[in-house]
């Protein structure tokens, strides 16, 4: 870790070590082939168990169940955690009751998207954290050197420090206590039907029922003790993640699965869920927040999270700035994608309609016949219902030979290879 200095850039270098096991990993076995793990995030994950296509379309129609253990559980505690963390994230703390979450973003002091987090409010003084599990070593690393005065909380100001002093702690190390904490996710229109069918309580099937979006209970299911939160990546109208200790998740998927087969639940790897958030529109750090082209929150779609009004957050200065300036925005574009028709991939290029180039893809999926595209483009060209063209990049060295383009750069004139047409930025199933 390198301390920001005068620029406030938080810097973190994170080290390379053999992936993990998830606490899912011998559940995930009796499903599917060894060969379908992958390294993924520091942790062995399926990419799929029977196939994207039949993953994604039981999210849409039935249910899915993801193993969302990876993802950083952490738990911010005591009489300033308030104050500490409406200090360190970009939304608004205040806002947040007892029973309920909040998706949010932490900045650095130069206004860098260092990951975007849901923040759970359990008590007056104690909440959860759920970070990216790629971001997690960083976001850790960050908290601890706020938490220690190493790290510039505002550019301007390089000497001043964060007076409050929270307890941090990791709710996925079972040796910081009984109270631990990963996450399962399950997703799509059978999933409040499913848990209900794990109670004979009525007034829990009731309260499963009437969890609002971005609310949660914390409850006892199938004598598991859980965080049940409306919350999840896929854009399913009806989602769920449970939080659970480590040592119970394997006995909860193995029931949710037996429970849910009537329901068609399915297991689902990192294939749908990806395909499902594209389709949603939903951002995946590294493509469409932060990653090589620096994506901010109001150029995502996220504006919203956040609160400029606030007296202060880390990052508030510059994220000021670069509100009032800033000339691109992510796109959602909905593709042909039957058969014979060629993959659209990251970095090809996105035209509008006299050819000329207004961007780059960032994510792609294919859904049925169709493909759905998340892309970079500058922010008046593309309008819903726009005709939007992708221009393919060389996939090999013969294509190159050929004359095609390993790279484009904006106000290039190409030829459209695709043309679909421009969506809403975020769909609900």
């Amino acid at each position: 870790m390198h301390e920001g200095k005068v620029t406030g850039e938080f810097v973190f270098e994170q080290s390379d070590a053999a992936p993990l096991e998830s606490a899912l990993y011998q559940q995930h076995l009796k499903l599917t082939d060894k060969s379908h793990m992958t390294a993924f995030a520091g942790y062995l994950m399926p990419l799929w168990y029977s196939s994207v296509t039949a993953e994604h379309r039981a999210v849409r129609w039935a249910a899915g169940l993801f193993d969302c253990t990876h993802m950083g559980v952490l738990e911010i505690a005591g009489a300033q955690a308030s104050a500490f963390l409406n200090s360190v994230t970009t939304n608004e703390i205040d806002n947040l009751k007892p029973g309920g979450a909040q998706y949010s973003y932490v900045l650095d002091a130069a206004g860098n998207v260092l990951d975007d987090i849901i923040v759970y409010r359990r008590k007056e003084d104690n909440f959860m954290m759920v970070v990216n599990a790629a971001n997690e070593p960083k976001i850790k690393s960050y908290l601890e050197g706020l938490i220690n005065d190493r790290v510039v909380i505002d550019a301007g100001s390089p000497g001043r420090k964060l007076p409050y002093k929270p307890a941090i702690r990791n709710m996925k190390d079972t040796n910081t206590g009984s109270d631990c904490k990963i996450d399962i996710a399950l997703q799509g229109p059978q999933s409040a039907n499913i848990l209900c069918s794990l109670t004979e309580d009525r007034q829990l099937k009731d309260e499963i029922e009437n969890i609002k979006p971005f609310n949660f209970i914390e409850t006892a299911l199938a004598g598991t003790e859980c965080i049940m939160s409306r919350t999840g990546y896929t854009g399913a109208k009806i989602g769920f993640e449970l939080f659970v200790h480590p040592q119970k998740a394997p006995q909860l998927w193995d029931t949710l699965l037996q429970n849910g087969g009537p329901f068609g639940l399915m297991p689902c790897g990192l294939g749908a869920r990806d395909s499902l958030r594209i389709e949603a529109g939903l951002p995946l750090y590294g493509h469409e927040l932060a990653g090589p082209f620096n994506i901010l929150p109001f150029e995502a779609g996220y504006g919203w999270a956040v609160k400029l009004r606030k007296k202060f957050f880390i990052g508030k200065t510059p994220a000021q700035t670069k509100a009032k300036d800033y000339d691109m925005k992510v796109a959602r574009v909905e593709l042909p994608g039957r058969k014979g028709i060629r993959p659209v991939r990251q970095n090809d290029g996105v035209l509008n309609n006299a050819n000329k180039c207004i961007g780059w893809v960032l994510s792609c999926a294919k859904v049925d016949e169709k493909q759905f595209a998340l892309v970079y483009v500058t922010g008046e060209t593309v309008k819903q219902a726009d005709p939007v063209g992708i221009y393919y990049l060389a996939r090999s060295r013969s294509q190159q030979r050929d004359g095609r383009k390993q790279s484009v750069q904006k106000d290039e004139t190409l030829r459209a290879d695709l043309v679909g047409t421009a969506v809403s930025r975020f769909a609900k199933f």
